[in-house]
């Protein structure tokens, strides 16, 4: 998507769209509909913007992340992976919109940065103090970097120290 991306911003506005879901039900057959475990955040955009890093700052590009929450409607398949439980997603359903957060620049994505971050930081900190994951901090990190945002100023054991 990058390449395309790269040659059709020089020359239209592009709006992406992107949904995430922030509250999930499961429908089985013969079952009644359950709330799911798996939550989605604002914050799981970074996991798809780690392809396009470089493309977040260019002018003519619009990021929309759309919160949603859908029912995933599902079937019983004896072949499924052991993990899934013996059933399978054949359909997924739009619930409601919840929220709509609209990217028009660099400085507006860099304000999902916590502010009580220390001058150096590591994405343990940045994890910690986002309420996320280590995997999704290395992310924001990774982005953040490209748009020079963060600046790499070490490495340790602990992992690459940044600073804004």
């Amino acid at each position: 998507m990058g390449n395309k991306l790269d040659r059709l911003l020089d020359e239209h506005p592009i709006l992406l769209v992107h949904p995430i879901a922030v509250e999930t039900y499961e429908l089985r057959p013969g079952g009644r509909e359950r709330k799911s475990r798996q939550r989605g955040s604002l914050f799981d955009i970074f996991g798809e913007l780690v392809s396009i890093p470089t493309l977040l700052d260019h002018p003519n590009l619009m990021l929309d992340v759309v919160l949603v929450s859908i029912t995933k409607v599902q079937e019983a398949d004896a072949r499924a992976r052991r993990g899934r439980g013996g059933f399978r997603t054949i359909d997924r359903r739009l619930r409601s919109i919840r929220e709509v957060h609209r990217f028009t620049c660099t400085a507006e994505l860099a304000a999902l940065v916590p502010a009580q971050l220390p001058v150096e930081f590591t994405t343990a900190d940045l994890a910690k103090a986002a309420k996320v994951s280590r995997e999704v901090a290395q992310r924001m990190a990774y982005c953040f970097r490209a748009l020079e945002v963060f600046r790499e100023v070490g490495r340790s054991r602990a992992g690459i120290h940044y600073s804004r």
